[in-house]
């Protein structure tokens, strides 16, 4: 990734809002960055960085400039033998004291006959993920392995203990609605999460006289601008339909005049 999309990506990423913001969502309290004058260079460590681990890398970066908080350790995998149990994101010595922080960044579109609950409506653009699916594994896997028994070496050497540490997570995500959705979608998530819309192919045709461009996946977190190479109505069809096909939904650009918006087309 060069050094301008990197850098698109890293303002994508401080654009986008956290989940939640004050009241705990399935028990979970939310971790909230302080703000302070972040320097934008930002080189990333390896190659072929997954969308996951380029956002804890941002994380990271970005609280290099939060002088209330210090890095004690991140990427940490707990390990039995060889067996490879899990792994914590980050231990933090805050202000307010330690923190096991687990970093989150999705993308959900909101199905109103999925779930039968305002959380369980919020599903991946495949159906192959759920918000409701992954604050269940937070709470029941990812942010136990703090008291697991392989963990408290770690902890120990760090001057650590378990149950002095607040366990918060940084969920950020990009929500997206039904085309022409009217209605209240959710009152438990933040409003400022919501990015766009997402419909199925059918219902593009509205669109014709506009331009479009399908952003790889490494790049959804970026805001939409004009240095792209825009694609007309007709060349857009011919390359959504192979993502399509495949049962895949991409996320792309709309441009209306000199209005941008992200929306995902939908295989299902």
């Amino acid at each position: 990734m060069d050094t301008v999309t990197l850098q698109r990506n890293f303002d994508g990423y401080v654009n986008t809002p956290i989940l939640w913001c004050d009241a705990p969502v399935y028990g979970l309290k939310p971790y909230v960055l302080g703000s302070y004058p972040i320097e934008h260079h930002i080189i990333p460590t390896g190659k072929n960085l997954r969308l996951g681990k380029l956002v804890e890398q941002f994380v990271f970066h970005q609280m290099a400039a939060d002088p209330s908080c210090t890095i004690l350790a991140e990427n940490i995998q707990i390990q039995d033998d060889k067996l490879t149990i899990g792994e914590l994101d980050a231990l933090l010595m805050t202000d307010a004291g330690p923190v096991h922080l687990e970093i989150i960044y999705k993308f959900y579109l909101y199905a109103p006959d999925e779930g039968d609950s305002e959380l369980a409506h919020w599903i991946g653009p495949n159906r192959k993920d759920a918000l409701v699916q992954k604050l269940t594994k937070l709470k029941e896997k990812q942010l136990p392995l703090l008291y697991h028994p392989k963990t408290q070496p770690l902890l120990k050497k760090l001057g650590l203990i378990a149950s002095d540490i607040q366990q918060q997570v940084l969920f950020k995500a990009q929500l997206f609605l039904p085309l022409h959705f009217k209605g209240d979608a959710f009152s438990q998530l933040n409003l400022e999460c919501v990015n766009g819309f997402y419909s199925t192919s059918a219902d593009l045709a509205q669109f014709k006289a506009d331009q479009f461009y399908i952003p790889s996946k490494l790049d959804w977190i970026m805001d939409p601008d004009d240095t792209v190479t825009w694609l007309d109505y007709e060349d857009f069809m011919v390359e959504v339909m192979v993502w399509l096909h495949e049962h895949r939904s991409p996320l792309c650009w709309l441009k209306t005049g000199t209005n941008f918006k992200k929306f995902f087309v939908v295989w299902w």
